[in-house]
Parts: structure tokens; sequence; C-alpha cells
């Protein structure tokens, strides 16, 4: 009876590992490259309309959304990689 629990633990880590693998790794960095592009995009138009108040002011929020989003997936990835650490679950670098 024990093998055939162990065997129900093997392949739910199997599971938690290819979704992770698959969908959750790989989305939590195209999210962290979305938020680095708003934050450069934020700092361009800070730059760029630098004579104007509202491009700059556009400009400051697109940068503190940047850096939000920047804090909330990284927040995310550590969280993953210590969940999955406590499973047993590889994680890729």
């Amino acid at each position: 009876m024990i093998a055939y629990a162990n065997g129900h633990v093997v392949a739910a880590k199997s599971l938690v590992a290819k979704i992770q693998n698959i969908i959750l790794t790989p989305l939590i960095e195209l999210m962290l490259a979305v938020a680095l592009l708003m934050f450069l995009w934020g700092m361009y138009e800070y730059v760029m309309g630098a004579d104007n108040e509202t491009t700059r002011a556009k400009g400051q929020k697109h940068m503190l959304f940047g850096i939000i989003g920047l804090v909330v997936m990284l927040s995310a990835l550590a969280i993953l990689k210590i969940a999955a650490g406590t499973f047993g679950v590889s994680v890729p670098e």
C-alpha cells in the first residue's frame, strides 16, 4: 500500500514540475520583461518630455507601475521557488 501511495506522490510532483516549467516560470519571466519595458518606456517619456509637465507626470506614472510590476513578479518568482523547494520539485534557474 505504501508503494502505491508513493506512486501518487511521484505523479503529483511530476505534474507540479510540468506546470511550473511549462506555464508558471515562462509566464513570470514574460511579465518581468513587460514590467521592465514599462519602466524603460516611462524613463523615455520622462526624459523626452522634460519641457512638458503632463508628459513628465505620465512618464513618472509608467516608471512607478514598472517598478511595482517588477517587485510583484520577483516576489512571485521567489514564492514559486520556495514552494517548489519545499515540495522537492526541481526549480529551473
